[in-house]
């Protein structure tokens, strides 16, 4: 059953088309990934699916109802959480007040302090509740990010690059948290330019090249597909 549909969604600014007329669905504990050049439009589609940009037509579902229109903050409390490129964070506070502050959405604030400890455990970085995000390495930085999606209790997480910057041994930890979420039930979207993560996590993968969807398969499939290859394997096929 599909929990989040995206229907002939488009997003322009001005004169620029980011995204034209996509469509597709995520079924609930499918892991998706959606994989395109740099521009294609996947940042913006993941704005327009989160509630942070309005599309210009189309229409959004999750559950089965319509959430065009609803902040961001309701969304969370729906169970739609999204991440971000680059990781922003409160620089002053602690990995603790940081996921506490995600916690908080659902909790009052002594069960979301203890809740912020158990989930900081959860994404393996337990005993660094009381460092600062600026002290933390690149990978724990990721951890953090995916641990601000965990405590707000998500059915559904939108991951933008979460692995982007990583090295291949580096992507393990949070390859790991996201299988053992996806374990537990919650739906993944993964926006991902390192190939071999989203071959290893991905049940289905959409394709998008200049704003539109070109393609829809599984893993196997999308690398055989003649379109994908020209518009984003060709480089690194040839190598």
């Amino acid at each position: 059953m599909a929990l989040l549909e995206v229907d002939k969604v488009t997003k322009r600014f001005g004169g620029l088309v980011a995204v034209n007329d996509v469509s597709f669905s995520v079924n609930a504990g499918e892991i998706l990934g959606i994989i395109g050049p740099n521009g294609a439009g996947k940042t913006t589609l993941f704005s327009v699916i989160s509630g942070f940009a309005p599309p210009t037509q189309g229409d959004v579902r999750f559950d089965g109802h319509g959430i065009v229109g609803i902040s961001p903050d309701r969304l969370v409390r729906r169970g739609l959480i999204r991440s971000f490129q680059i990781v922003q964070t409160f620089a002053d506070m602690s990995t603790l007040d940081v996921v506490t502050t995600a916690a908080l959405t659902r909790r009052p604030i002594r069960e979301a302090i203890d809740y912020a400890a158990h989930v900081l455990g959860r994404v393996g970085m337990a005993g660094k509740e009381h460092l600062t995000p600026a002290t933390l390495s690149l990978q724990d930085k990721k951890l953090l990010e995916l641990a601000k999606c965990l405590a707000t209790d998500p059915r559904c997480i939108l991951l933008d690059e979460v692995m982007a910057g990583l090295t291949m041994a580096e992507t393990e930890a949070p390859m790991a948290v996201v299988r053992e979420l996806n374990r537990q039930g919650v739906t993944i979207v993964m926006v991902e330019h390192v190939m071999p993560v989203i071959m290893r996590l991905a049940t289905r993968i959409v394709v998008i090249n200049f704003g539109e969807k070109i393609a829809e398969a599984t893993p196997e499939d999308i690398v055989k597909d003649q379109r994908v290859i020209d518009a984003y394997f060709g480089d690194e096929l040839d190598a």
